[in-house]
């Protein structure tokens, strides 16, 4: 228990800290940094694959039209919840990420009931009211609705619905997305290069290139240390350590890269840290009660704490 919450806390941190990885890649479009981070997770994919000796499971699942339906709309769904992640990050809305990342369990919660059937709890009620404010006050403050957290939290949550019965593990089904997506994201590499004069590479040099070319193991490293954590510790326990993320990136906003954070704003994210906190606790207080259907203690990156995988 104590070294599976060790290595968790580590993947977690790493997602978090995974924010100021990107920043070095900020004159580059988010778009083609996706295509890249697509590319190289593919080659990372094929040697842990390989390394872990599951290629009949992936192949198999390749195989199945079903399958690999299923495969291509997770694949989508997580490349447009990157390109928000990444776009935002380059283009300094860090702590509109955190806020995304907050939002992501509850919207969750929400497709559990709406899509699912499942019925909502009391703390989840006041939860979603919660939320709800929150997005009205964050709304008034950027003068907009907070799109950008709007999309990772949605996208997030819908992701987490389409891998749901894929037959896959996380790190098998990681590596059957992308390579779904290899094609598609070579052919926008070859596109964007063509077409710009500031892409990876008319304009890359090599410190570039070594952050480039890394997209593919800051994509796997974490998420081999999740699916470790993930085999000893409870969902109780490794559900709760999700919030590192989010939390490590509005520090990040608000303290490294100075975004503003006036009082309407942190108000607003308030009001989401209460709806956490509420179904948090019914949560830690009532395990045994999640509703039935819901992924084990052993794969929370399928429930509605856990929306740091993958990112």
């Amino acid at each position: 228990m104590q070294r599976g919450v060790r290595v968790g806390v580590v993947a977690y941190a790493m997602w978090g800290f995974l924010t100021v990885y990107w920043k070095q890649l900020t004159a580059f479009q988010a778009l083609e940094l996706i295509g890249w981070r697509m590319i190289f997770a593919a080659v990372v994919m094929v040697v842990i694959v390989t390394g872990r000796r599951t290629w009949p499971a992936v192949v198999d699942a390749l195989r199945t039209p079903r399958t690999l339906a299923m495969l291509a709309v997770a694949g989508t769904l997580l490349a447009v919840n990157w390109l928000s992640y990444v776009g935002a990050v380059v283009t300094d809305q860090v702590i509109e990420t955190a806020l995304g990342y907050f939002m992501a369990p509850l919207c969750t919660m929400v497709i559990g009931v709406v899509l699912l059937g499942e019925r909502a709890s009391r703390a989840q009620a006041i939860a979603f009211a919660c939320a709800a404010i929150a997005v009205v006050i964050l709304t008034i403050s950027y003068g907009r609705p907070p799109w950008i957290a709007i999309v990772l939290a949605g996208s997030w949550s819908a992701y987490g619905l389409a891998t749901r019965r894929i037959p896959l593990g996380p790190i098998e089904g990681l590596a059957g997305e992308t390579f779904v997506l290899l094609a598609p994201a070579t052919l926008l590499v070859g596109v964007l290069s063509l077409l710009g004069d500031d892409s990876v590479i008319s304009t890359a040099g090599a410190r570039d290139w070594v952050f480039v070319a890394g997209t593919g193991v800051v994509t796997a490293v974490p998420l081999m240390l999740f699916a470790s954590a993930a085999k000893s510790i409870p969902f109780t326990v490794l559900g709760p350590l999700n919030l590192l993320v989010p939390v490590i990136n509005f520090a990040l906003g608000w303290t490294i890269y100075g975004e503003p954070m006036p009082i309407d704003r942190l108000v607003g994210f308030a009001f989401v840290w209460i709806a956490l906190i509420v179904v948090t606790f019914e949560r830690w207080r009532s395990p045994a009660d999640a509703p039935a259907g819901e992924a084990s203690p052993a794969d929370p990156s399928r429930t509605g704490l856990g929306y740091g995988l993958r990112r």
